[in-house]
């Protein structure tokens, strides 16, 4: 068994980013995140470019969630759908 990673999430995400994603969404994109990312962050992130170096994204579905591995903590610093994600990300970095 490996590293059990904490979950840290960016004030904004909880605020702005998941209250207008859809129920089922949120059910979707928690599962996920507590299977995948709480367990081997680093296998199921891609890692992202440009702007973005340095942070990895999570797919669920048609929404993404960008997050940062720091030692035993993943740091979620966006959660949304793909057509937006990444400009919302970049303001928050």
């Amino acid at each position: 068994m490996g590293i059990i990673y904490e979950v840290v999430y960016h004030e904004e995400v909880v605020v702005e980013d998941i209250p207008p994603i859809a129920t089922s969404w949120k059910r979707e994109i928690r599962r996920a995140i507590e299977t995948k990312l709480t367990n081997a962050p680093e296998v199921f992130g891609v890692h992202l470019r440009n702007t973005l170096k340095g942070y990895r994204k999570l797919r669920v579905g048609d929404y993404r969630v960008i997050f940062r591995i720091e030692s035993k903590m993943v740091k979620i610093f966006a959660i949304g759908h793909r057509a937006n994600i990444y400009s919302t990300a970049n303001k928050r970095i």
